[in-house]
């Protein structure tokens, strides 16, 4: 119901490079788009307590959880809150839903939290921020993936090595391209010398002993990961 996400739905319809399913209360939903004039044509919309899946989200809620404590209860009063019946779509191999988009009005914790676990062979829950920069020459003509900067605050070498590997899959993943990782730093080979850059060069290590495959290398600064000239100056 965030006029921010209708606009985006409006812009991802007119451009047609995702199919939209909104979820929250029908009649604030359009009235919202009509008076700012937003054209959501084309969106389906879910109302989580009036939808056919309601009762079959939430068993499937309660089955998942229910060795964590959940209750059927419990589980009917999440499955209405829009995050926790859009995770259940994602979980529900027949809703063709694919991703959920959260976080426009709610918090990172309110976002994860409903998530039912975590990938195959991942340990660790990680962020990543996708950032497009236009007419840009470097990285993936200009998209780079950026990890972890919303979730874990002070990763270890162990855990920057396991979200430098879940990072590059996604990376992978979102763009059919082969990733590049560089652990960053502020320093460049040694440049600077801390328990910050140990740890870095510790994961570097750690990262080119999981995934012996993987372009990898650090650590780096930004300017020498990325910038041949700047590269072949400081880290030949």
């Amino acid at each position: 119901e965030d006029i921010r996400i209708l606009q985006a739905t409006e812009i991802a319809l007119k451009e047609k490079y995702a199919n939209i399913v909104l979820i929250g209360n029908k009649e604030k939903i359009l009235e919202k788009a009509k008076t700012n004039k937003v054209d959501i044509e084309g969106a389906k919309i879910i109302e989580p307590e009036k939808s056919q899946d309601y009762e079959k989200y939430v068993n499937l809620l309660y089955e998942l959880r229910k060795a964590k404590g959940m209750t059927i209860e419990k589980a009917k009063e999440l499955v209405l809150n829009p995050v926790y019946y859009g995770m259940l779509m994602v979980k529900d191999e027949n809703s063709k839903v694919d991703g959920l988009v959260s976080g426009a009005i709610h918090s990172t914790a309110d976002t994860l939290r409903p998530a039912l676990k975590t990938a195959p062979n991942t340990k660790l829950v990680s962020a990543f921020f996708v950032m497009v920069v236009p007419n840009c020459e470097y990285g993936e003509n200009g998209t780079f993936i950026f990890a972890d900067s919303g979730l874990n605050p002070d990763p270890n070498a162990e855990e920057l090595s396991e979200i430098a590997i879940s990072s590059s899959k996604s990376f992978k993943e979102l763009t059919g391209k082969e990733p590049k990782v560089a652990m960053l730093s502020y320093s460049t080979y040694g440049s600077a010398k801390s328990e910050l850059t140990e740890k870095m060069i510790k994961a570097t290590k750690i990262l080119k002993e999981k995934e012996p495959k993987l372009i990898c290398d650090g650590e780096l600064q930004l300017d020498a990961a990325i910038v041949p000239e700047v590269a072949a100056s400081k880290a030949p």
